[in-house]
């Protein structure tokens, strides 16, 4: 059954016959169909984003914390919004004690909980599985100054409105590469994601910053799937590997990383995967590429 559908899936959709780009323009399509199923004030919101870690950067005297592998939520001070700006559905006891002035952090529940984390919070309508999660909160977009000033007025709310759902993600000085190298290290050993760095006196900046970087022992990409290559020896019958594209159309086969229950049940043709990497080759092919999971998160 399985190499039957193999066999009518590359009928259907032959690499060679897809027009460049047709898959992307599939997947922006139907995120905007989805996105409008959503109220019609829901704009992107103007974020901070980071820069990715490099050994030769000065980053001593900086704050270190763990990067938490949630969905990214902001609290606008009277409602909880994706990073799109669609409106969330918490239960009120979940807010309770949230203040009156905007928050950015990650909604999150526990290492490893990314997919049921995704699934929790799409929901259209309050329900009790919010209580599985909290809001781990790194910044105060709205106050000036710089990021410790920002996060101790978090801090200080909370220190004195406690909150089951909320806390303020701890940091840590860095006060040498080692101490960076150590703890990523220990957090990936945990089941953590990677590392955040940032640059104490660092003004909050919309976009790419400088002054906020993330550290993992790899790269990490999000492609299209384009095809499902059978598998050979003991996976035959099921999955071998991915047929993917880049938005740049580069393409190319992630076969490493699924678990045997992923090989029986693919990601389908058209999803947006996300893989780790290690480099680029010249050709600009990643180097060593491996799946990690299926964005189910597209539309938030």
């Amino acid at each position: 059954m399985w190499r039957a559908q193999f066999k009518k899936q590359r009928l259907l959709l032959p690499p060679s016959f897809l027009p460049t780009r047709i898959l992307w323009c599939m997947v922006v399509f139907f995120g905007w169909i989805a996105g409008c199923l959503f109220p019609p004030n829901t704009l992107a919101l103007d974020i901070m984003l980071p820069q990715v870690y490099s050994e030769n950067m000065a980053v001593r005297g900086w704050l270190l914390s763990e990067k938490l592998d949630g969905v990214r939520g902001y609290w606008d001070g009277s409602r909880l919004l994706s990073k799109n700006g669609i409106a969330l559905h918490p239960p009120q006891e979940f807010l309770e004690n949230f203040p009156p002035f905007a928050l950015e952090g990650e909604l999150w529940g526990g290492r490893g909980t990314f997919q049921r984390t995704v699934s929790i919070v799409k929901r259209r309508h309050p329900h009790a599985g919010w209580l599985k999660l909290r809001f781990a909160i790194f910044d105060v977009p709205r106050e000036s100054g710089g990021f410790q000033h920002r996060l101790q007025k978090a801090k200080d709310w909370f220190g004195v409105h406690p909150s089951r759902f909320a806390f303020v993600i701890p940091q840590q000085v860095i006060t040498d590469k080692q101490q960076v190298k150590r703890e990523l290290k220990r957090i990936e050993t945990l089941g953590g994601e990677g590392l955040i760095l940032r640059k104490p006196e660092g003004a909050y900046v919309v976009g790419r910053s400088r002054e906020i970087v993330k550290v993992k022992s790899y790269l990490d990409a999000e492609a299209v799937v384009i095809a499902h290559i059978p598998g050979k020896g003991r996976n035959r019958g099921r999955l071998g590997s991915l047929l993917v594209e880049l938005p740049d159309t580069t393409r190319f086969r992630v076969g490493t990383g699924f678990s045997d229950r992923q090989r029986m049940n693919p990601p389908p043709v058209g999803a947006v995967i996300t893989f780790k990497y290690y480099g680029l080759f010249q050709s600009g092919r990643p180097r060593f590429p491996s799946f990690l999971r299926t964005r189910s998160d597209t539309g938030l």
